[in-house]
């Protein structure tokens, strides 16, 4: 994990949670936190964000997994939010900073379905959301369909006879695993609240669009 060494509290942080963080999801490995994380203290400025604080939200936000597949995905958020609290404070951070903190990981994630409140949230969802995106989200998507598969749920690539949704069927993301671009990722740009994260997202929706059409040559 590279962390900006001007916020001291990041790296007292990131050694109390760095085990906690899950190796065997690489969806939501340490180089998912790395990647929220550097688009967090990138987009700060422009959200008139404490880059501390959003580096330090950034670190948290995925501190508890909840499986994509579960009835209790919605939560995963709040109880991120929770879990971190004792964490944050042994890394120096005031009740204050921690109440902003767990306010903008309670919104951050997409199945929460909640309104990002105060700079800082505006910015940990703006970056969330950018790494499920683009080549990073492609990759993320197929990766989470396996684990998803290994976990014992009947899971297909995509379905054999609409790969990409053309002829008006219903997407559903729990049957195929490349329906998940058409009901979530490919929404997602534009939804972006900051300038830069949305010329990003609109860069990687479309790659995104790309490689969806590649695959219906290809398969059809």
């Amino acid at each position: 994990m590279q962390l900006d060494p001007q916020y001291k509290r990041h790296a007292a942080l990131w050694a109390l949670i760095e085990d906690k963080v899950p190796a065997v999801d690489l969806a939501h490995d340490a180089h998912h936190v790395e990647r929220v994380y550097r688009w967090a203290l990138r987009l700060a400025p422009e959200a008139g964000a404490q880059p501390d604080l959003a580096g330090a939200a950034a670190l948290v936000h995925d501190l508890v997994n909840v499986p994509k597949e579960s009835d209790e995905r919605a939560e995963a958020s709040a109880r991120s939010a929770a879990e971190a609290a004792p964490f944050l404070v042994s890394a120096g951070y005031k009740p204050k900073e921690y109440a902003e903190i767990a306010a903008a990981v309670r919104s951050c994630s997409w199945s929460a379905g909640l309104e990002p409140v105060g700079p800082i949230a505006v910015v940990l969802q703006d970056a969330d959301r950018l790494d499920a995106i683009g080549a990073v989200g492609i990759a993320r998507t197929f990766v989470t369909a396996q684990s998803i598969v290994s976990r014992g749920k009947a899971l297909r690539l995509y379905d054999p006879d609409d790969p990409i949704g053309r002829d008006g069927r219903a997407p559903d993301d729990t049957v195929n695993a490349v329906d998940h671009f058409l009901t979530k990722l490919l929404t997602l740009a534009e939804g972006m609240h900051l300038p830069s994260a949305r010329d990003e997202a609109v860069r990687r929706h479309g790659l995104m669009v790309l490689v969806l059409e590649e695959l219906a040559r290809e398969v059809e």
